[in-house]
């Protein structure tokens, strides 16, 4: 399952990004999205997760809990933002 996390702080990396979710099961790959001209973040991120159990886990635990200066949003990625 591949999940959108939203309203990241613009300094969370792709490894504190990924110990978070491992902390909920095996994650496949983590992916910050960032601006191609400057490097930094863009605010979002994308989580997969192969077992489907886990994914919803991370989603219902972390969703709305305060990474870095932020509170981040979880939520199953949709086909078009993939």
């Amino acid at each position: 399952m591949k999940l959108l996390v939203r309203n990241l702080d613009r300094l969370t990396t792709e490894d504190q990004l990924l110990k978070i979710f491992q902390e909920y099961g095996t994650v496949q790959s983590c992916n910050v999205v960032v601006d191609l001209v400057s490097g930094s973040s863009k605010g979002f991120g994308f989580i997969e997760m192969p077992k489907s159990g886990e994914a919803k886990a991370a989603i219902k635990n972390l969703n709305n809990t305060l990474i870095g200066s932020n509170k981040i949003r979880v939520k199953k990625a949709d086909d078009k933002t993939i």
